[in-house]
């Protein structure tokens, strides 16, 4: 990085495409559920991100721990661009029915129609439909819903336990 920083283009190159291949696996390693274009989008972040900071680092320490540094505070944006993302989105009634049959042991129409689940769902409090959404639509690990969200693992099942309650007490009044 030190012969970068002084402008030698041949190194600064090399260095890039060794960065790049240290950067996917260790996204990879910690986030395994990513898709690969998703992994690929990170890596192009953070070798944006070391671009442009490249003036920052300081010879004088190690490298690599600055470079992971960048590295997680990408993966962390990336984790919230995709909790806003799937935040807005709706569920599909196979979505739903899968749902209903799954978590409930209750056959699919005992609810009535599956616009009234998605209302249900719609109206939870933002963080009991967060952990309907990943983890029982998207079908995330606790894990993998805890790296979107922030929340902790403790929290999530506190709020999919309340969801549940929830969901189960304003269908049946509907029904």
């Amino acid at each position: 990085m030190r012969a970068a920083q002084d402008g030698d283009k041949t190194t600064y190159a090399r260095l890039l495409n060794e960065v790049a291949f240290i950067l996917r696996r260790f996204v990879q390693r910690r986030s395994p559920f990513l898709q690969p274009s998703d992994v690929e989008d990170i890596v192009q972040d953070v070798l944006i991100s070391l671009h442009v900071a490249r003036a920052t680092y300081d010879p004088a320490r190690p490298f690599l721990p600055w470079l992971l540094g960048i590295t997680r505070n990408r993966m962390a944006d990336a984790a919230r661009r995709h909790a806003r993302r799937s935040a807005h989105e709706v569920a599909d009634e196979q979505t739903l029915e899968t749902f209903l049959d799954r978590d409930t042991n209750i056959p699919v129409n005992a609810y009535g129609d599956p616009e009234a689940l998605r209302r249900a769902i719609r109206d939870l409090p933002e963080r009991q439909r967060h952990a309907v959404e990943l983890l029982k639509l998207r079908e995330m690990s606790l894990k993998e819903a805890a790296a979107v969200t922030g929340m902790t693992i403790g929290a999530l099942k506190a709020a999919m336990h309340r969801a549940l309650r929830t969901l189960r007490t304003v269908l049946s009044n509907e029904a």
